[in-house]
Order: C-alpha cells, then sequence, then structure tokens
C-alpha cells in the first residue's frame, strides 16, 4: 500500500519545466530544453527596413545535418563568432525563436509539445514529428551571403494543430 501512495505522489509531481522560470532551472535543466531541432542554427536574413526576419536553409558550418546537433558546442563561438548564446536575458530579447522552441513556449507560459524528448523520452521524435532541420538544409561553405536569398524558406515557421509539421 505505501509503494502505491509513493508512486501517486511521483507521478503527480510536475515537471520542472511547468513549475519554473527560465531563471530559475539549473544548468542541466536549461541545457535539456533544447530538442534538437537545429532551426536556431539556420541562417536568418533581416530586412533592414522593417525588421522582418526570414529562414534559409543555409546551416552553421558547424551544424551536423543528421544529428541537428553542434559539431563543437562548448567551443562554437571560437569558431563562429557570432553564435548567439541562448541565456534568459537573450530569449527575452530574440524576435526569431521558432513556434516550437522550449525556451520560447516556457518563456511564454506554454507547455512543451508531445515529440519534446522531455515528454516523450525519445530525442528522435522530434525529427519523427518533422520539426527538425534534419536533411532539410545546405551547408553555408561556398555560398555567397548575396546569394542567401536564393535559399528562403518558411517550414521553420509552420506548426500544425499537435505541434508536428503542418
Amino acid at each position: 500500500m505505501k509503494q502505491d501512495v509513493v508512486a501517486d505522489i511521483a507521478s503527480d509531481e510536475l515537471p520542472f519545466w511547468r513549475t519554473k522560470a527560465l531563471a530559475e532551472m539549473s544548468d542541466g535543466e536549461w541545457e535539456s530544453l533544447c530538442d534538437g531541432c537545429g532551426l536556431c542554427c539556420l541562417n536568418k536574413l533581416e530586412d533592414w527596413d522593417t525588421g522582418e526576419i526570414v529562414w534559409t536553409s543555409i546551416r552553421c558550418q558547424l551544424l551536423d545535418d543528421h544529428s541537428c546537433r553542434c559539431k563543437d558546442y562548448e567551443n562554437r563561438q571560437a569558431t563562429v563568432p557570432d553564435c548567439i548564446r541562448l541565456t534568459v536575458k537573450s530569449v527575452s530579447e530574440i524576435s526569431w525563436l521558432p513556434p516550437t522552441c522550449a525556451y520560447r513556449l516556457i518563456r511564454d507560459g506554454e507547455d512543451l509539445y508531445w515529440w519534446h524528448p522531455l515528454v516523450s523520452g525519445d530525442p528522435e521524435t522530434v525529427h519523427q514529428a518533422g520539426i527538425s532541420a534534419r536533411g532539410r538544409t545546405v551547408s553555408e561553405e561556398g555560398i555567397d551571403v548575396e546569394d542567401f536569398e536564393d535559399y528562403l524558406v518558411t517550414w521553420p515557421l509552420e506548426v500544425g494543430e499537435d505541434g508536428g509539421r503542418a
């Protein structure tokens, strides 16, 4: 009987992302919010007149197209000096975080989608749901910045009702 009560208490406990603000999370909790979609590592263009952000399918030189993870996460800013480190402050200021981004969702008081590895328990569900950049990117190497407009995409912003790709 006592084990049943302990199990019920454990199952009723809310996960950390539902009970903590971003600023209250440990480093491990913060890092675990990244779902491995790779969308933040796509090059984006900003219209200087309107401030509008558009996405390209051109990936950062450090983004692995299959895993959608950084090839050198710990040292990324040495290779890519303009790599933006997500912090509580930057997440509150960045307008281009994709609608599926856990940092944006938590910031805005929303819950994580079913495919997020913290919910599903499987890092592959982000890819199975069609959310990630897996297999849809091109390397930035050899592409002139002037030609980035030839690679515009809308799929990072398209989300279906179930949180999967629209």
